[in-house]
């Protein structure tokens, strides 16, 4: 019996598995022989056929129906007048007839009506990556193209017969919720993208907790985030992303949150925390998103230019020219012009006697003018190297009654928070939201970006 069990474990696999078949070429000795006997006779039928024998059939029965065809089914005849439809995206140095070529078309008709005619003329502000939906028939004749011009308009090219017609309509928009996760192993950035959220969610999500959470200087190994954001498809095609709904973010092993959330008289909107809090603050701490500090509000700092040592009252923030600078807070256009070092300046008056400098800027928005209204994040101009500078920055400044003072250490007091007539609402649509961030967390693709 032991040289059994020795040779069923040596061949991994139960003593059953030696089929009826098999046993002329499988060496039993006695023992064994009386083992399958005794199990024959004991009712286990796996054991009970005689060697050299196939086990009994199994009965066959055919069975045959007559399945009508549903009636919306076209006939197999009728297939041929259907057109294909081919998607072509444009590739750097392509013409119109490149794309349709490779499209399979074959109509010198058609490509007459697209070189020539007027109706046609949209195609020719095809770029790199857009693309051409084509509809051709069995014989390679166009018989539809659809190109998306712009998020607002669709051009639509149709065939009538042997002539065509150009339409412009209003293209189909629909706005998916997408949710991302990550673990930060070396930069913000490179957690979001290995998770899959975009850039400029990610920009977005580090402007909308940049209240609580100093993004320059905070971040550490092994923080932890979840978002559920928008984007945008136009006739199927990803366009931008949209705005943000929810975000967790844990720094430092505390967890910070933010909500969307408009009143339902649409009067009010924000983002707001778990408790009904706004995220936002009064002030933005930096009015740049993403930058380096190239040099600290100091009281007596060595000017780069004039090798003395004098008080630098702002902070400033070095970044390539054209970048955008925003707003730090709601506030009416002071000043706009010039102003010795400061070079092209911005001055903001707020409430309670503060005002915000914004100098070194390479040009102002468009039509931004002595005594306009602006809100908080409203990009007001774009970083230069006008007047003093020595390289590309913003040069930022926060004064309270003319006094300045260091933006990075002030505490910002908060906006308002959820009314307490609204209070019930809001809390039933984090209710909502909560799952999908846990799901995001818990997806079984590892969202973690590493170091190189």
């Amino acid at each position: 019996m032991q040289k059994i069990t020795d040779d069923i474990l040596a061949e991994r696999k139960p003593f059953g598995a030696v089929l009826p078949w098999q046993w002329r070429h499988h060496r039993l000795n006695p023992g064994a022989l009386v083992v399958v006997l005794a199990l024959g006779f004991s009712g286990m039928a796996a054991f009970g056929f005689v060697p050299d024998s196939a086990p009994p059939p199994y009965p066959a029965i055919t069975l045959e129906r007559a399945l009508p065809l549903p009636s919306a089914l076209p006939q197999l005849n009728d297939l041929s007048d259907q057109p294909y439809w081919h998607e072509e995206r444009v590739r750097s140095g392509d013409t119109i007839g490149n794309v349709l070529s490779r499209a399979g078309m074959h109509d010198s008709l058609a490509m007459t009506f697209l070189l020539s005619d007027a109706q046609a003329r949209p195609l020719y502000r095809l770029r790199p990556g857009r693309a051409l939906r084509i509809a051709l028939n069995s014989e390679g004749r166009l018989q539809e193209l659809r190109f998306l011009v712009s998020e607002t308009e669709l051009f639509t090219i149709v065939r009538e017969g042997e002539a065509f017609r150009a339409i412009t309509s209003m293209p189909e928009r629909e706005v998916r919720r997408e949710q991302g996760a990550g673990e930060i192993q070396s930069s913000l950035f490179g957690a979001a993208d290995a998770a899959g959220i975009p850039e400029a969610v990610t920009v977005d999500m580090a402007n909308v907790l940049g209240g609580e959470i100093d993004f320059y200087h905070d971040l550490r190994k092994g923080d932890r985030f979840a978002a559920l954001y928008e984007r945008v498809y136009v006739e199927g095609e990803l366009i931008n992303s949209g705005r943000i709904l929810a975000v967790e973010f844990v720094n430092g092993g505390v967890e910070h949150s933010a909500y969307w959330w408009q009143s339902p008289d649409g009067k009010s909107s924000g983002y707001y925390n778990a408790k009904g809090e706004s995220s936002r603050k009064a002030f933005l701490r930096t009015p740049l998103a993403f930058s380096r500090i190239s040099s600290n509000f100091s009281s007596a700092r060595l000017h780069p230019l004039f090798n003395v040592k004098r008080a630098h009252t702002g902070t400033d923030f070095a970044a390539p020219v054209g970048t955008p600078v925003h707003a730090a807070s709601d506030g009416t256009v002071d000043f706009v012009g010039n102003q010795g070092g400061y070079g092209n300046l911005i001055i903001l008056h707020h409430a309670g006697k503060v005002t915000t400098y914004y100098g070194h800027l390479s040009r102002f928005t468009a039509g931004l003018k002595r005594g306009n209204h602006v809100t908080q994040g409203t990009v007001i101009g774009y970083v230069g190297q006008t007047g003093w500078a020595t390289g590309p920055h913003l040069h930022y400044e926060f004064r309270v009654a003319n006094i300045p003072y260091n933006p990075l250490k002030m505490v910002m007091p908060p906006a308002d928070p959820i009314t307490a007539k609204d209070k019930k609402a809001f809390e039933d649509s984090v209710a909502l939201i909560k799952p999908l961030l846990q799901a995001a967390r818990e997806t079984p693709v590892q969202k973690v970006a590493t170091f190189n």
